[in-house]
């Protein structure tokens, strides 16, 4: 059961080598779920029994359920978000260089190990908007074959390179296109070959770079599973699987995943963004509810706030708390922080660690050291739009924002018989301070 959940955290990876392609991907599974697909820009008629989702910017996804009784109306909500530290393709792309080099010209997205991006297969993915008749289209493009390298500087012509080495994104980090076979223009003509349009319908384009390196499951005793974006794609295809076999008839479950998380949820389709309210009160109007109805609903409601955290480092144990601490394949991390980077309080935590203790799931808790200062993640973020209670859970992981990361095999499963339960159990909050769960 174990390998099988990894094994398929993995194909879904695979099939997401952008923010993009990963939305798409999720609302392939959900409708063979049978979720109906709503658009924003159109009247939802919403009903109870309903399965239902929708999409903006295509790059970020919420999907919800509407018990059929509803006898003590509120949601349930999970929250992950598809965008992982990478290198975006700038407008004007190509940097001719000496010796007819060609170099895709990239910026940074998100805070990634520049490092661990050099010298391994690379490609492209994103979407490109298509010029068809009177009409402006995104289209999907993933290249599946290796199309580009960053080279490293030898070691015989620095030196020092593995005293410590600082990283320039628009000296070290350009990525090789061509040694001179590719002309001026090659990159747009490489977009309209594989899209099969002509390269003057192209009006615009979001490409990004994604590591070639495939997933794997290693070890003396397949303990660990290795891949690009686990951060934080392993929650998303966890928590999606959950959402998916998690009915509940008493509550509205809601699954959200949000992109531009790396970069700090700021934009339309982020958690900072009022896509996660616009829905919540859409499907609120939808059911003839009215505004009091939902302010109840809201505060009798409760997210789990999904964003992987860091295990111990075999080789740096002092980089963490010596008690608040984490280990790969001993459960979900459950994150708390004094600052409230993380969201989760006494509260919160005894709610989601009691759903779990009863489904027979392990939870950990992790705290930074407090010489340290960590990263933020969803769920304080979501709060600022719609305000519930919220726990901050990850699984650990190593390499968090490297090109290639590294996590427990028994993890993925934990998650998903953790959400699962989360999502069965239905919540009562009768006050701020009193929860009965409910099976």
């Amino acid at each position: 059961m174990y390998k099988e959940t990894a094994r398929e955290v993995l194909d879904f990876i695979q099939r997401s080598p952008s923010c993009f392609h990963a939305v798409a991907e999720i609302s392939r599974q959900l409708e063979a779920a049978g979720f109906k697909r709503l658009r924003e820009t159109e009247k939802w008629l919403v009903e109870k029994g309903g399965a239902y989702y929708t999409t903006r910017n295509g790059s970020s996804l919420i999907a919800f359920r509407v018990g059929r009784e509803l006898d003590d109306y509120h949601f349930q909500v999970t929250s992950s978000h598809c965008d992982s530290p990478t290198f975006k393709v700038k407008e004007m792309a190509e940097v001719k260089g000496k010796g007819g080099y060609l170099q895709l010209n990239t910026e940074g997205y998100g805070g990634m190990i520049c490092s661990t991006w050099m010298d391994r297969p690379l490609s492209l993915a994103g979407r490109v908007l298509v010029r068809e008749g009177s009409a402006i289209t995104s289209r999907l493009l993933a290249f599946d074959r290796d199309l580009l390298i960053i080279p490293s500087v030898a070691i015989h012509m620095n030196r020092n390179v593995n005293d410590g080495a600082a990283y320039n994104k628009q000296v070290d980090m350009l990525p090789l296109f061509s040694a001179g076979e590719c002309g001026e223009n090659s990159y747009r003509r490489l977009l309209a070959e594989e899209l099969g349009v002509e390269e003057e319908a192209i009006l615009g384009s979001d490409m990004y770079l994604y590591s070639r390196t495939a997933p794997s499951i290693w070890g003396a005793a397949e303990e660990f599973i290795s891949s690009p974006k686990l951060d934080d794609l392993q929650c998303a295809y966890t928590s999606l699987k959950a959402m998916i076999q998690g009915e509940n008839d008493h509550c509205v479950t809601v699954y959200a995943c949000f992109d531009n998380e790396e970069v700090g949820s700021g934009t339309k389709q982020g958690a900072c963004s009022t896509f996660l309210r616009d829905v919540l009160q859409r499907l609120n109007a939808g059911l003839g509810f009215d505004g009091e109805d939902y302010c109840r609903a809201v505060a009798g409601s409760f997210m789990v706030s999904c964003d992987n955290a860091h295990a111990v480092h075999p080789n740096h144990p002092e980089k963490t708390d010596g008690e608040n601490c984490t280990w790969m394949n001993k459960g979900i991390v459950v994150k708390f922080s004094a600052n409230q980077k993380y969201t989760t309080d006494g509260i919160s935590s005894a709610v989601f660690s009691g759903i779990c203790r009863d489904a027979g799931v392990p939870v950990q808790y992790f705290a930074n050291r407090s010489d340290s200062v960590g990263g933020s993640t969803l769920g304080n973020l979501s709060s600022q739009k719609v305000s519930m209670h919220t726990v901050d859970v990850g699984l650990p992981q190593l390499s968090m924002h490297s090109a290639y990361e590294t996590a427990g095999i028994r993890d993925s499963q934990y998650m998903v018989d953790g959400l699962t339960a989360f999502y069965r159990t239905n919540l009562h909050i009768t006050d701020s301070e009193t929860f009965v769960m409910d099976k």
